[in-house]
C-alpha cells in the first residue's frame, strides 16, 4: 500500500497467532485483532521469517479481510537465515536494504512465525533500521506469549527477565538453572524461558530435579488454542501431583517466588 502521506512509508509490526507449528489451527479472529487484521490486510510488502509461513498468514488474513494484492503480487522479503535462526539483536546485521520500499512511500509490514516480531523473536534489526532512516515504526496489537504466560504465572509481574533457551547441555543447563533461581531468590525477579517444543520435557525435568522444593514454577502451554494450559505452584507440588509438558505445544517457562 502507497502511503497516502505521498511521503515515507511506515514499518507496520504486525502480530501473528500463537498456533504456529501446531496441529490445530485456529481462527485468526480469536487471537488478533480486527484492526490489525484490517491494517495487515492494506500491506503489499513484508519482511519476515520465512515467506512460505508468511504467506499461509497472509491467506489467513484474506479470509476476513480481502488483501490488497494477489499473493503472488506480494513483495515478501526474507530475513537472512543466521539472523532469525540465531537472533539479530547485537547490531551486526544492517536491514535498511529490506525497508528500501518505504523510502519509496510504501508501508512495509514486519512478521514473525508467532506472536509480536523482534519479541522472543527476530525483527530488532528491522525495526532499529526504520529509527535510523526516520520512518515511523507501529507496533500493532496482536498476542504475545511472554506476557500472557506472566500474566497467568502469579509471580512478580513489576520486575522480570526474559532469558530465551538455556543450554542443552546437561550440565550447562543445571548452572543455568542454578544461576536463576539464585536470581529469583536475591531479587524476585521472574525469569521467563522457552525451548523447541519437542524438548519441553526435557527442560521441566531439569527443572524439577534441579530447583528448590520452595521455588514457584509455571508453565504456559498452547496459549490461545484450545486446551491451552497454564500451571503455576511450588517445585514440591509439581514432584507431588507428577504434572508434565508435551513435546507438541509451544510452552513458556517461568521461574518465581
Amino acid at each position: 500500500m502507497e502511503n497516502e502521506r505521498g511521503s515515507l512509508g511506515r514499518l507496520l509490526l504486525v502480530p501473528a497467532p500463537l498456533d504456529f507449528g501446531c496441529d490445530v489451527v485456529t481462527d485468526v479472529r480469536d487471537s488478533v485483532p480486527e484492526a490489525t487484521l484490517r491494517a495487515a490486510s492494506t500491506l503489499a510488502h513484508w519482511v519476515c521469517e520465512n515467506a512460505k509461513t508468511a504467506r499461509a498468514y497472509l491467506k489467513r488474513i484474506d479470509a476476513v479481510h480481502p488483501l490488497c494484492a494477489p499473493l503472488q503480487a506480494m513483495q515478501i522479503q526474507e530475513l537472512p537465515r543466521d539472523v532469525h535462526k540465531k537472533g539479530d539483536h547485537d547490531g551486526h546485521f544492517d536491514a535498511r536494504p529490506l525497508l528500501a520500499a518505504a523510502l519509496q512511500g510504501h508501508d512495509i509490514g514486519l512478521l514473525s512465525e508467532a506472536g509480536m516480531p523482534a519479541i522472543a523473536d527476530p525483527g530488532s534489526s528491522v525495526v532499529r533500521a526504520a529509527h535510523d532512516l526516520g520512518l515511523q515504526v507501529v507496533p500493532l496489537v496482536g498476542p504475545m506469549s511472554l506476557v500472557l504466560a506472566l500474566a497467568a504465572s502469579g509471580m512478580n509481574g513489576q520486575d522480570f527477565a526474559f532469558v530465551g533457551y538455556i543450554p542443552s547441555s546437561p550440565a550447562e543447563r543445571i548452572t543455568r538453572i542454578r544461576a536463576l533461581e539464585a536470581l529469583v531468590q536475591d531479587s524476585g525477579q521472574t525469569q521467563l524461558l522457552i525451548e523447541t517444543p519437542y524438548r519441553n520435557p526435557v527442560l521441566l525435568a531439569s527443572l524439577l530435579q534441579t530447583l528448590a522444593p520452595q521455588t514457584r514454577l509455571a508453565t504456559a502451554s498452547g496459549l490461545g488454542m484450545p486446551g491451552e494450559r497454564c500451571r503455576s505452584a511450588s517445585v514440591k507440588i509439581w514432584r507431588e501431583r507428577g504434572w508434565e509438558c508435551d513435546k507438541n505445544t509451544p510452552t513458556v517457562f517461568a521461574i518465581g517466588r
